[in-house]
């Protein structure tokens, strides 16, 4: 998570996250090599926000940091699957939350790190619209 929004919402590193400075690239190294180490262990999974920072639900395709891709690169027999998030406060007392999980992204590792990450904005933007679909 980015190093700003971690301090803006503790609560993330209570439950394990860790926090990127988009800021300094050698900090953002830091945090990628932390992260591949982390997918090392057994049964280990690693939730990215890959736009950088936590932003609402809208219909424009999601834009990536390449960091995403360079994840990918960097780690074997470990699935990139994408996840949408859709929070409805519409409802009258309590919001409704909807997970949808799609399939895991098989790409060819050997593709430029900008092909890589419009594929994942891709496979994470068809999932966005399908949530909202359901939701309304």
């Amino acid at each position: 998570m980015e190093d700003k929004q971690m301090r803006q919402y503790p609560f993330f590193s209570r439950i394990g996250a860790f926090s990127i400075n988009l800021e300094d690239s050698r900090d953002t190294i830091k945090s990628l090599r932390y992260a591949v180490d982390s997918l090392q262990k057994a049964n280990s999974s690693l939730f990215i926000y890959p736009e950088g920072k936590l932003i609402p639900v809208s219909d424009s395709k999601p834009v990536f940091k390449e960091g995403l891709a360079w994840l990918y690169q960097k780690t074997e027999l470990v699935d990139f699957v994408p996840v949408a998030f859709y929070i409805d406060h519409s409802k009258v007392n309590k919001p409704d939350l909807l997970i949808l999980i799609g399939k895991s992204v098989k790409a060819d590792k050997a593709l430029a790190k900008k092909e890589l990450t419009s594929i994942f904005e891709t496979e994470l933007h068809t999932l966005l619209k399908k949530i909202r679909n359901i939701e309304h």
